[in-house]
């Protein structure tokens, strides 16, 4: 009587278990397709933007699916449990950098092509002045032309790379623009605008 008392046990038992596996493995089939509809409808700008909280996320995906193709529901379950604020958390952080780095270009575009236009003007002037400011020769004249060339072409490119959405880019190489104007107007003798401050990286 006990033997087969102790079986009965153990048939209760194993089915209790199955119905508690199988009620945790819907929900961490549910959990994990919602986290991939979600990831999927984050949108590129928070890769892009914030690429930090971006990886947690996908890491949290990948382990969830990890331990649901293992067999531990339970510990699918919890790596999502906070995928929704997280993805929201992702997204408003991704939507203040982009518009830190709108306002960031916004202020290089108005401020890098009036420092090239001054610097073109000032080479003009000295390379058809007969005589040179005091402590100026036609070497460093005919080095900041070359320089406003090089000027000229990466700031072409900062723009290729703003038009072609690639913001971080497209400051990287306009912050080397204005650096460079800033060090070609100094051997002039010109003093750079306000502009030329350190703007957003």
């Amino acid at each position: 009587m006990l033997r087969k008392t102790s079986r009965m046990a153990l048939v209760i038992l194993a089915c209790g278990l199955a119905v508690g596996c199988g009620k945790y493995k819907r929900l961490a089939d549910t959990a994990i397709k919602t986290a991939d509809t979600a990831v999927a409808s984050a949108g590129d700008d928070v890769a892009k933007y914030a690429a930090d909280q971006w990886k947690q996320i996908t890491d949290s995906v990948a382990s969830a699916k990890d331990s649901y193709a293992k067999g531990d529901y339970k510990a699918a379950i919890a790596s999502l449990q906070d995928i929704g604020p997280k993805i929201q958390a992702a997204q408003a952080a991704a939507s203040a950098k982009k518009t830190e780095l709108e306002n960031a270009w916004t202020n290089l575009s108005a401020g890098v092509p009036q420092m090239i236009d001054a610097i073109k003007s000032r080479v003009d002037i000295l390379s058809s002045s007969k005589k040179l400011p005091k402590g100026m020769d036609k070497a460093q004249v005919e080095s900041a032309r070359s320089g406003l060339d090089a000027a000229t072409s990466a700031w072409t490119s900062a723009q290729e790379a703003f038009k072609s959405g690639n913001l971080t880019g497209a400051i990287a190489k306009a912050n080397g623009v204005k650096d460079q104007a800033v060090q070609i107007m100094q051997s002039l003798g010109m003093t750079p605008p306000p502009a030329a401050a350190p703007a957003a990286k």
